[in-house]
């Protein structure tokens, strides 16, 4: 459970550190960069290795049939993360929508989750978006962008269709079907 939660905690901080420490991360430059990004990769392996690892100990059973909204929520979540990369109509609607959407992959985990790990996991992930929210909005103002055109948003869709089945595929993969509809 220790590996999980210094994943999280790496995680969060290598995200954060620009937003709470700019005067020590300015200077790093294009460095700073690239070592956020080798703390990030070093990071999900902790989480994912975490995790796996972690004793299940229950704390909350997910109700029956919750795994329907789980998929659903899913679908929207990956749409709403893709928005911040697809630049289309959905794009210029969210200030944050990248952030937005691990929310909605947060609370769409933890309605199947009911265990310590994933509350520290899925828990972890969701504090440190709604930080980066707050840090952002208190450091930046938002100027609405421009949409790149529906054609951006047709794409965004494509792409999200592909990506939920890759998904639901490496869910497969390691046992934990997505498509069950009940999780006890």
């Amino acid at each position: 459970m220790l590996l999980l939660i210094l994943g999280v905690a790496l995680w969060s901080a290598a995200h954060l550190f620009k937003r709470v420490a700019p005067g020590l991360r300015q200077p790093l430059g294009n460095a700073g960069k690239g070592i956020a990004a080798l703390l990030l990769v070093a990071s999900l392996v902790m989480m994912v290795l975490g995790y796996r690892q972690a004793e299940f100990i229950p704390v909350y059973s997910p109700a029956p049939g919750i795994g329907h909204a789980n998929n659903l929520l899913m679908l929207i979540g990956l749409i709403v993360f893709g928005a911040g990369m697809s630049k289309g109509w959905l794009w210029t609607r969210i200030r944050h929508p990248m952030l937005y959407g691990v929310l909605i992959w947060v609370v769409a985990h933890l309605l199947v989750n009911g265990d310590v790990a994933s509350l520290i996991l899925f828990g972890g992930m969701g504090l440190w978006a709604l930080a980066e929210i707050v840090l952002i909005n208190r450091q930046t103002a938002w100027q609405r962008p421009v949409s790149g055109g529906p054609k951006r948003d047709l794409a965004l869709v494509g792409v999200v269709l592909v990506m939920y089945g890759l998904i639901a595929l490496v869910h497969i993969w390691t046992g934990h079907n997505p498509f069950l509809g009940t999780y006890a």
